[in-house]
């Protein structure tokens, strides 16, 4: 039952997310937490504090417009005290030009007593990278910029 309803917060917050409302993922976050997303990019880094992860999410939303996740697995162990989840989801966006971002996206959270305490993130870099070049020559600048990160 708990596994269960893990799993429904968890496509509940992405559904969130895909509504525009990112807000629903960082007051998801504990008081304090590590959130990583793999790989030297603008989206890559390191983040402990939700001023940051607004930046982070405000900076993706600006690069890749009405990005949608599509989750395809996610699975739960543990209970309330230490809960963990991963997650593989589809990630599309519209990008400069017409072309269209799609990737695939791994994500690994910890949980205690129901807020999030870490979440590693991992894309193929190499189709990230491509997307970026593209919002970049596109007219966003900020898709070379240096990871936020604090």
């Amino acid at each position: 039952m708990y596994r269960r309803i893990v799993r429904n917060k968890v496509r509940a917050v992405f559904e969130r997310i895909n509504a525009g409302d990112y807000m629903a993922m960082v007051d998801g976050l504990a008081p304090s937490f590590e959130y990583r997303f793999h790989g030297d990019h603008a989206l890559g880094g390191r983040r402990t504090t939700r001023e940051s992860m607004i930046r982070w999410w405000r900076r993706i939303l600006d690069l890749l417009p009405g990005a949608r996740f599509d989750i395809d697995d996610i699975l739960v162990n543990g209970g309330p005290r230490r809960t963990r989840v991963a997650v593989r989801a589809s990630i599309s966006g519209d990008l400069p030009g017409g072309a269209r971002y799609r990737n695939t996206v791994f994500q690994f959270m910890t949980l205690a007593w129901g807020k999030v305490v870490s979440v590693e993130t991992i894309e193929d870099l190499q189709v990230l990278e491509r997307a970026l070049a593209a919002a970049a020559a596109g007219g966003k600048p900020e898709a070379l910029a240096e990871p936020l990160e604090d």
